[in-house]
């Protein structure tokens, strides 16, 4: 997202900033049971029967890391996702050249009287593999206590395993000698894990355009299920923007434009000092609550409903079980828990994810750096923009006197709604409830996607994620992605497969 799936208690919107819609003994069906038997025995039996070449497309992608941030194996990775489309039955696929990494556009008409939108990344995170337990690369399989056998690569719970699990759905479809019961618009990005700065152009181009328009809403697949077997249905996510603010001696025209020696400090100026004290205007002296002129006057404030929505679903074992995650022995200005989940939605943030300057090897070094970096990651809620934010805090730094630190946006968007009545959100609560899952609303994902590139003009159409399964460490070493679950509330491979299968299904017959 960035998917923001940082562990699976993210996933859960504080994670779980949710509504409970239901209890009781309808939603402890075991999932291996699911479709067995009824109208979709068929394509269960193709699931079940492809079950190897599904983890091994899985496991033959995540070999492939394509990464933004890096410039690696980008075209190709596009290419390998076109084949990819291609394979799971998508009549025209085409690479779609932007001013950044190229995207992928696919679809697959069947003249059915419904068509829905897919967003995917083939896009991964950085990694560095002696950080690993298990190489990032191979997808081995490994054995997880309390739930399984899980899939061990970077990219395979964000996003590889759920959308190659999602294709294999198509797969299963096919094998079955059965038409798909919705014509399909597929557009995949490289771009995601650094903002999505182009994306906006692959979604824009007339052709892509006009398909999209067609489209009832455009959702993601992706690991939804807590272990508790629930499964989020989230109803936005906030936006981001992704910077540097650089501070030099050479733009600012004070101290050095190199490293120099420490000792000279006591007669020039420091570009880190200057770097420092630009940041600090940035937020609140306890780094809390952003500061920037004019952040919040277009923050729109959760409404009762939605607060209560995030408060039906605090627990003293959720509190527990997220502290101990995470190392957290207070919540932020020592708030209750449940206003801690409500200030997670309902806040914007201003992040600083890295600070470079000089020396940061071992031991001391000692020099006067010549120029400093901030990276930042900014949140947005509604109704704030990208546009309205990077302005902002433009003016802000030169209204303070900072007009020489630079300002570099390397991507970002704006944040993401959609109706709880749509016929998207509508459609994953009833397959979710369908296959006994019990659907979690959640106000909004605190982490951030480009779907509002959809939900606002020119598209304008819902989005959602939607997907079974779990996975986990996202972003970080020993990310993981459930093959084959020992949790009966918690869906395998072969099971989310099918889940896939239901949804669309569900979505080409729902009123």
């Amino acid at each position: 997202m960035d998917f923001r799936d940082i562990d699976r208690l993210n996933r859960r919107d504080m994670i779980r900033s949710a509504a409970m819609l239901g209890a009781g003994a309808a939603f402890m069906q075991p999932l291996p049971l699911l479709a067995q038997a009824g109208s979709l025995a068929d394509i269960r039996k193709a699931a079940d029967a492809g079950k190897d070449a599904s983890i091994k497309r899985i496991r033959d992608w995540i070999a492939l890391p394509s990464i933004a941030a890096e410039d690696r194996n980008m075209p190709e990775g596009a290419a390998y996702f076109a084949q990819l489309a291609k394979d799971a039955g998508f009549t025209h696929v085409e690479v779609v050249p932007t001013d950044g990494h190229p995207g992928v556009f696919a679809t697959l008409d069947v003249g059915a009287p419904r068509t829905v939108g897919l967003y995917l990344m083939y896009d991964v995170k950085q990694y560095d593999a002696a950080e690993w337990s298990s190489p990032p690369l191979e997808g081995k399989m490994v054995e997880r206590k309390d739930l399984g056998t899980t899939m061990v690569g970077r990219g395979s719970a964000n996003h590889k395993g759920p959308e190659g699990t999602f294709l294999a759905a198509l797969h299963a479809i096919r094998a079955a000698g059965r038409k798909m019961p919705v014509n399909l618009v597929l557009v995949c990005e490289g771009e995601e894990e650094i903002g999505s700065p182009h994306f906006r152009q692959l979604v824009t181009k007339p052709n892509v355009l006009a398909a999209l328009k067609k489209c009832d809403g455009v959702f993601m697949p992706t690991a939804m299920q807590g272990l508790d077997g629930n499964a989020t249905i989230e109803l936005g996510a906030k936006g981001i923007i992704e910077l540097e603010l650089i501070a030099s001696g050479e733009k600012w025209g004070r101290g050095p434009k190199k490293d120099v020696h420490s000792s000279l400090k006591a007669m020039l100026d420091s570009p880190a000092w200057r770097l420092v004290q630009a940041l600090q205007t940035l937020v609140t002296p306890d780094g809390n609550t952003p500061a920037i002129d004019g952040w919040f006057e277009n923050v729109r404030k959760l409404t009762e409903r939605e607060k209560a929505m995030i408060r039906s679903s605090i627990t003293p074992t959720s509190e527990a079980e997220f502290r101990d995650a995470f190392g957290i022995t207070h919540w932020i200005d020592d708030l209750p828990f449940d206003e801690a989940a409500i200030r997670l939605a309902e806040q914007p943030t201003v992040n600083i994810e890295g600070l470079v300057a000089g020396y940061t090897g071992p031991g001391g070094k000692t020099v006067l750096p010549g120029r400093a970096v901030a990276k930042l990651d900014l949140r947005l809620v509604p109704n704030q923009t990208r546009a309205e934010a990077t302005k902002k805090l433009r003016a802000h730094l030169d209204k303070r006197g900072f007009a020489d630190v630079e300002m570099n946006v390397s991507g970002g968007y704006d944040p993401t709604e959609t109706p709880e009545d749509s016929r998207l959100i509508r459609a994953e609560i009833a397959t979710y409830k369908k296959l006994g899952v019990r659907p979690d609303l959640s106000v909004r994902l605190a982490g951030s996607w480009p779907g509002g590139t959809f939900t606002q003009p020119p598209v304008s159409v819902p989005v959602g994620r939607f997907g079974l399964s779990t996975g986990g460490n996202a972003h970080a070493p020993d990310e993981y992605y459930l093959i084959d679950s020992i949790n009966p509330k918690v869906a395998g491979l072969v099971d989310s497969t099918m889940g896939y299968v239901e949804f669309l299904y569900t979505l080409a017959t729902l009123k």
